[in-house]
Order: C-alpha cells, then structure tokens, then sequence
C-alpha cells in the first residue's frame, strides 16, 4: 500500500455546540442520520459531533478536495474503530485516486476535539 494523501483537523467543541444551540438545521446538513444518531445517544453530544466534524475534514483534505458536501463522508461505527463510507463526488474522487483504503483516528478532549485521515492504494510497480 502507498499513501496517496493525510488530512489532520482540530475544532473547538464549544463552537460545534454553539452550532448545534444557533442552527436547526447544521446536524441535518453536516451530518447522516446515523452519524446524528450515535452523537445524540452519548452523554456530551457536542464532542462527538466536533470530532465527526473534525473527520470529515481530514478525509476531504486527504483527497485533496477540502470538503463541501459534508454528509457524502460518512464516520461509520459498529463496534470497532470507526470507518469512513464515501458517496457522492468523495467516493468518485478515491475511485479516480484508486483509493483502497482510509483510515481515520479521532480525538477529543474537555475542549478540543481533533481527526487524522490516511488514504491509502496500490504500491507503484
């Protein structure tokens, strides 16, 4: 495996909560419903948001696109470490990259939540 791109964000988790309090509507346009879910079931939503947030812009920056459209990376968990699922202009942009792998790591603290994303794919020759 290569590594084709890493993408790091780090954001305040008061600002994700100020969102959330001023915005009806930023879960619904940031986030997938089961991303909004599993936030929601925690105890402190608002760092588990943040470090959604923070993750989303890792893989953008990883493929090299930034991120627009929030809810086409995908911070998946079922039991294990958490996964990305793509769709949308993300899942084209790895499929053109030959993307085979993402991984991501997220972190939070009292205040600062942070993500890093490592894209990787085939080795050359």
């Amino acid at each position: 495996m290569a590594v084709i791109g890493v993408g790091i964000d780090l954001i305040e988790i008061d600002r994700i909560a100020a969102a959330l309090e001023r915005r009806s509507r930023f879960a619904a346009r940031c986030f997938t419903e089961r991303e909004a879910a599993y936030c929601a079931s925690r105890a402190f939503p608002p760092q588990h948001f943040a470090a959604r947030f923070a993750a989303k812009e890792a893989v953008g920056k990883a493929l090299g696109i930034g991120m627009t459209r929030w809810r086409e990376v995908e911070v998946v968990r079922h039991g294990g470490p958490p996964r990305i699922a793509l769709s949308g202009r993300y899942a084209q942009r790895a499929e053109a990259l030959g993307v085979t792998a993402i991984t991501v790591s997220l972190t939070h603290s009292r205040g600062m939540a942070a993500a890093v994303a490592v894209v990787e794919g085939p080795a050359d020759g």
